[in-house]
Parts: structure tokens; C-alpha cells; sequence
């Protein structure tokens, strides 16, 4: 069960943040207006609406997200070696195996009350899976979680017992696609930005399959370098320059010593002392007794 408060400049707004939050369509999530907007002098916003989102993840996506965090991320770079090994010859597909991956999807996305349909088809030694489905947000999920453990799944279902290793492949709605020039178009903007200032950048985390998409774009560019830190799942691309800025914290002469400066003089009369000493005009000599009096 999901249960978080989103806030926004309308009620509407904050149910929108839900649905991309949740990853699914707003009739699955069942809203609670917790406090609508508040509104000041002139239309201003005072506080802004919140409201309370609560969905139920089906039981079998709870096990999918359970079975990615243990294992399909630490697995996953093993499982795309042996891919790119057996890419060199290209083998028939049995169309059992079709069948298997067809049928194991289906059951899933069934199970996770997903209105859908799945084409597969053999291509370039291995399955290719696309996923037809109104919801897509559900099937996809957080830049693609969901679809990479119905993909890590369906390779341990379908490569079970003897014989070749079969590359397995999902997509829904053309992500993978748009998700690689996503990669790609942030790479060159980071690259450019470090080539500029000189400083490193560290990317969020990501999977094997995405940092492989970052490690070759960045490559293409001359002047940056570009490196993998960290552990799974949380392992992540530092993009750095081939001619790092030296920063001068102590901003030190020649001669190792900070140059002088004058002290700044601190004015230490209070507004009362200043307005009080101001010269007034009954203070001027020539006054006379009671000074001039204007009407």
C-alpha cells in the first residue's frame, strides 16, 4: 500500500503529481483533499492544496520490486555479457520459447490487472517483447523498474534448463527508444558543462544498461572521460574532464602568504544615536530666538 500527501497550486495539480509519482492511471489511486488552497491580498497563494493519495500495488508487482532489488540489478551486467557474447551468431528461436515468454508476460500483466497486449517475435538471435497497453505508465514504471524486472524475469523463465542463452528484450510505447536519447542528450549536456567549468559531475544512479548508454556517448567526445563508482544498485557515471580546474581555496600569493587588505571601518552608532545628532534647523545660530515659523 502507497500513502503519501502531495501538495500544489491546485487540487488538480497535486492529483497530477500523484499519477507520475504512482506510475499509474487517477482512477487507481484514491484521493483524500486534505486542505484546498489557501488564497491572500490580492489572489496571492498563502499555503498550497494538499491531498492524500493512497493505491494498492498489486502482489505480484510487490514481488517483482522485491526480486529486482535483491538480484536483477546485481545480475543484470552478467546477463547482457553473456547477451553481447552470442550476438556474433545469430541462432533460430524455437518457437516453444515464444510461446513460454508470450504466455509468462501475459499471466503477469494479468495478475497485475493490466489491460494489454503482448507481441513477440524473433529477432536478431534473441525475443523481442513489446507491450501494448493503455496504462503503459504501470508496465513501465520509475524510468523503467517495472519494465526491467518483467525483462529479468522473463529471462530466467524462458532460459530455464538446458540450451543457448536467449537474449530477451521488452519495450512498451517505444520507452526504450526514448529513454536512450534521453541518456544520450544528457550526456553531451553534462560533457559540455564539465568541459566548461572544469569540474566533475556525478550522474544519478542507473542501471548497467543505462550507464553503458552514457559511457558511449561521452566517449565520442574529445576532452572528458567518463567512470563507473560505486555499488549496486545505487553504482553511478562520473563525468569528468581530461583537464581538471585546480581550485585556490587559500587564495595565496606567490610568496605563500594572503595579501593585505585594509579593514573595513564599522560604523558602530545605533539608528537613534544617528538621528538623534542630526543637525536640525532650529540648532542654525542665525535663528533668532524662536527661529522661523512657517504657516
Amino acid at each position: 500500500m502507497k500513502n503519501e500527501i502531495f501538495s500544489g497550486r491546485s487540487i488538480e495539480e497535486a492529483k497530477a503529481k500523484a499519477v507520475e509519482s504512482f506510475g499509474v492511471t487517477a482512477d487507481k489511486i484514491k484521493f483524500t483533499v486534505l486542505e484546498d488552497v489557501k488564497t491572500g491580498l490580492f489572489g496571492r497563494i498563502k499555503s498550497e492544496a494538499k491531498v492524500q493519495a493512497e493505491y494498492e500495488e498489486p502482489v505480484v508487482q510487490e514481488a517483482v520490486a522485491e526480486t529486482v532489488q535483491t538480484s536483477a540489478v546485481s545480475d543484470a551486467a552478467e546477463v547482457t555479457e553473456i547477451a553481447e557474447n552470442t550476438d556474433n551468431e545469430i541462432k533460430e528461436i524455437p518457437a516453444e520459447k515464444l510461446e513460454i515468454c508470450h504466455d509468462f508476460i501475459s499471466k503477469i500483466l494479468d495478475k497485475m490487472e493490466i489491460e494489454c497486449s503482448v507481441n513477440v517475435q524473433a529477432k536478431d538471435g534473441g525475443i523481442v517483447a513489446d507491450i501494448d497497453s493503455k496504462g503503459s505508465g504501470a508496465v513501465i514504471g520509475r524510468r523503467g523498474e517495472t519494465l526491467d524486472a518483467l525483462q529479468y524475469l522473463s529471462s530466467l523463465v524462458v532460459n530455464k534448463g538446458e540450451g543457448d542463452y536467449i537474449r530477451i528484450t521488452l519495450d512498451s510505447c517505444g520507452y526504450r527508444d526514448k529513454r536512450a536519447e534521453t541518456l544520450k542528450s544528457l550526456a553531451e549536456k553534462i560533457s559540455n558543462k564539465v568541459l566548461k567549468s572544469g569540474r566533475s559531475t556525478v550522474l544519478e544512479p542507473m542501471n548497467p544498461y543505462e550507464r553503458r548508454i552514457i559511457h558511449s556517448t561521452v566517449v565520442k567526445i574529445d576532452g572528458v572521460n567518463s567512470k563507473s563508482i560505486g555499488e549496486e544498485p545505487y553504482r553511478k557515471v562520473v563525468i569528468a574532464s581530461d583537464n581538471p580546474r585546480k581550485g585556490n581555496r587559500n587564495r595565496r600569493g606567490r610568496d605563500g602568504h594572503r595579501p593585505y587588505r585594509e579593514p573595513r571601518s564599522l560604523d558602530l552608532k545605533t539608528s537613534f544615536e544617528k538621528d538623534y545628532k542630526k543637525p536640525r534647523p532650529e540648532d542654525d545660530i542665525n535663528a533668532g530666538l524662536y527661529g522661523k515659523i512657517e504657516l
